[in-house]
């Protein structure tokens, strides 16, 4: 058994995306985040954030607002550095066999989950089980994330694992069916966090309100729409971590209203801060202004299961219609640019040979009028209500793709709903067109197009809420996950971007930078490109 060349070769790529997502921090932002001397340990940090959780299992998350909090009472057995370098975390090293088919995976030992029982190789296996096994008591079937990334359940044709088994107290051994290229990756994903066997045989159908994880906090407490409490795991196996006794989410949905708590000390660091609002927080001598890497994009989905979005024209037409440009100028405050793929421009992979659709709308007004409508038609524009670290003013960026889509004769009303609402209404395909987005778990373009656009994700609840199915890109997508290469998946994934381009399934609208805003004594706080990590940060008063 060995490490293959095809998987340091996965590895390094990560390091690539290393400079423009996070790696070179200015000298500014590591003395906001730096303290002064020895971190100081006790005290409660309290986020704002603009939304509730949906749920604290990890199988039952998609939303960046419960991988958030997931992401702190939780751990998988690889995870990445801010720097996007993937590295063990519940894992200790690992092996491949010759045929990149079976992976041994050695384990971190002295671990206790939250309820004091053992993480283990058997605790893993259990994992595994209910993740991959329809028939599994604790099983849950809309585990989306598991089918679309392994080709369905255990059982189903094209499932992609043979088995998971203990070797040993701490080595567990994966066996592939064929190659999945960035198998690694997904051990890493926030969605494979690892329960506690115990606590799901326990809590059943109730433990997405009852958490039990490895990771430095352990929950609390959850009041709905108000706040999620989370208090320090005092046996957490790096000593003298982490340094907060309490961690508390705290729902605040007003962007402005956040902020004021921050400034009158209600809160110790918010997310969602609306763009305009940059300046007077780096004017603040008592805030820092923080930066998120971009490693994400914000799109409008079209319904192609509805007329007449199931028309290529009509959805050309809607990519000339809307001024991209004009929308991130106004609401974006310099911290995005403009979208023509659906890939972010800094992973590998990227099709910068893409010329995107540009803002033209007497072209829009002659494609809608080859389509048959000639006199444009009516619909409903659907946007959250909540600011999205992709979309930090849906609202706003609504009423601007409104007033766009009105002068080239599409009268769209505006429907909006909270979260979770919104979140199970799109995916499962209620919606005409409708804003959304995506924040990248995985430092891969196939996290990035298979989710999202490829035609096996279209049973509701979907992923792909544009319920677009090619199936010459999604041919293209499953021929890159199969495929060691790495020139030959770049050459896949770039002829799979003109296949979006062509199809226009959505209007790419933005990849943002997004901002955040913290108390100067909140120290050790690192903006991830994808999971915000509290384990080092501690409050320097």
């Amino acid at each position: 058994m060995k490490k293959t060349a095809f998987l340091l070769t996965i590895l390094l790529l990560f390091a690539s995306v290393l400079s423009a997502c996070g790696g070179n921090k200015t000298d500014g932002e590591k003395a906001a985040n730096g303290g002064t001397g020895k971190p100081e340990k006790g005290g409660t940090l309290i986020f704002g954030r603009g939304a509730d959780a949906v749920s604290l299992d990890p199988i039952n998350v998609t939303d960046g607002e419960s991988i958030r909090v997931t992401y702190n009472i939780f751990e998988t057995l690889f995870e990445y550095d801010a720097d996007l370098n993937i590295k063990p975390r519940l894992a200790t090293s690992y092996e491949t066999s010759e045929d990149g088919l079976t992976w041994t995976i050695h384990l971190r030992k002295g671990v206790k989950f939250h309820d004091g029982t053992d993480f283990n190789a058997d605790a893993v296996v259990f994992n595994f089980e209910r993740w991959m096994d329809p028939n599994n008591p604790y099983h849950d079937g809309d585990f989306t994330y598991y089918t679309f990334l392994y080709g369905g359940f255990k059982g189903d044709e094209n499932h992609k694992i043979v088995h998971v088994k203990a070797l040993d107290d701490y080595t567990v051994e994966i066996r592939l069916k064929e190659k999945i290229a960035p198998f690694l990756s997904y051990l890493a994903i926030p969605m494979f966090g690892i329960s506690s066997p115990e606590a799901i045989k326990k809590y059943d159908d109730k433990y997405g309100e009852h958490p039990v994880g490895t990771g430095p906090f352990k929950f609390e407490s959850w009041d709905r729409n108000d706040k999620i409490v989370l208090t320090k795991n005092e046996n957490y196996y790096e000593e003298g971590k982490p340094y907060l006794d309490q961690l508390i989410f705290r729902v605040i949905p007003d962007n402005s209203a956040r902020l004021s708590a921050l400034k009158s000390g209600d809160i110790d660091i918010m997310d969602g801060l609306n763009p305009d609002d940059k300046n007077a927080v780096e004017s603040d001598q008592n805030l820092d202004f923080v930066k998120r890497p971009s490693f994400n994009i914000s799109y409008l989905a079209f319904n192609t299961e509805k007329a007449p979005f199931n028309d290529v024209k009509v959805r050309q037409a809607i990519n000339m219609a809307i001024n991209k440009q004009g929308i991130i100028d106004a609401f974006f405050n310099g911290l995005a640019e403009p979208a023509k793929n659906p890939l972010p421009p800094v992973l590998w992979g990227y099709n910068d040979g893409i010329p995107g659709y540009s803002y033209d709308p007497e072209k829009a007004k002659q494609l809608l009028a080859e389509a048959g409508y000639p006199d444009g038609f009516k619909t409903e524009l659907w946007a959250m209500s909540n600011p999205r670290p992709y979309l930090p003013q849906p609202l706003k960026v609504a009423e601007a793709i409104q007033a766009d889509l009105k002068k080239v004769g599409i009268e769209a009303e505006i429907k909006t709903f909270e979260w979770a609402t919104y979140l199970d209404k799109v995916k499962n395909g209620e919606h005409p067109m409708a804003l959304f987005g995506w924040t990248g778990v995985l430092a891969d373009p196939d996290n990035f197009l298979y989710p999202n656009l490829s035609k096996t994700n279209t049973k509701k609840p979907a992923n792909n809420i544009a319920f677009y199915k090619s199936d010459e890109l999604t041919g293209l997508l499953e021929k890159a996950r199969v495929t060691i290469d790495q020139k030959e998946r770049i050459e896949l994934y770039q002829k799979a971007q003109e296949i979006v381009f062509r199809d226009a399934p959505w209007v790419l609208l933005a990849h943002t930078a997004p901002p955040l805003a913290k108390a100067k004594y909140v120290k050790g706080f690192v903006a991830h490109p994808m999971n915000d990590s509290f384990t080092e940060v501690y409050l320097e008063k």
